[in-house]
């Protein structure tokens, strides 16, 4: 019996409808490899590193890691992928694409908080060069205004000085007025 070409196998309609959910697949183990190689492209990469995580005890590298290389190629450019294949034959190393995607991801996150914490610092730094350059209030009291002698400082009373000249002045002149005319007490012929 022949197939017709609008019929379709079931392993076509369950490769199909695997595709449709893909956001729902999990632990692929049990999943025959020639159906993942169908499967597994139509995945995103938090889908994908979903299914890699939760296929624990399966190496899905044989599948996935051309998957991972085009992640990495369209997240960090085709010259780094370049670089990276050229080291690994260079060191006579390999590693899956999914380690690299890994180890390139944490490199980057750990460079970006270093930046951060630089940035921090450096903030930290000009806050407190901008305080140290800011204007403050003098919380010391102003000397006292008591007379000390021959003082001629913030505290000297011009007003007292001349308020004591007049007095002397005015002593002096009676004296003198007492002493010429004879009399006993002027104080009561001559007020000021």
């Amino acid at each position: 019996m022949m197939k017709r070409k609008d019929e379709t196998s079931l392993v076509d309609l369950c490769v199909e409808k695997a595709i449709d959910n893909v956001k729902y697949l999990g632990d692929v183990s049990h999943v025959d490899h020639h159906m993942l190689e169908r499967i597994l492209p139509h995945c995103t990469l938090d889908q994908l590193m979903h299914i890699e995580k939760s296929s624990e005890g399966m190496d899905l590298s044989p599948i996935t890691d051309k998957l991972w290389k085009k992640f990495f190629e369209k997240q960090f450019g085709i010259n780094r992928t370049n670089e990276v294949v050229k080291k690994m034959k260079e060191k006579r190393v390999s590693f899956t694409w999914l380690q690299l995607y890994e180890a390139k991801v944490k490199k980057m996150a750990q460079t970006e908080n270093e930046a951060v914490d630089r940035l921090a610092q450096r903030y930290k730094e000009e806050v407190a060069r901008k305080q140290s350059r800011q204007i403050k209030t003098c919380t010391k009291v102003p000397p006292s205004k008591r007379r000390f002698c021959g003082d001629n400082g913030p505290g000297y009373n011009l007003s007292v000085k001349s308020s004591n000249i007049i007095k002397k002045s005015k002593k002096d002149f009676l004296n003198h007025i007492q002493k010429r005319s004879g009399i006993g007490s002027t104080s009561k012929y001559l007020t000021f």
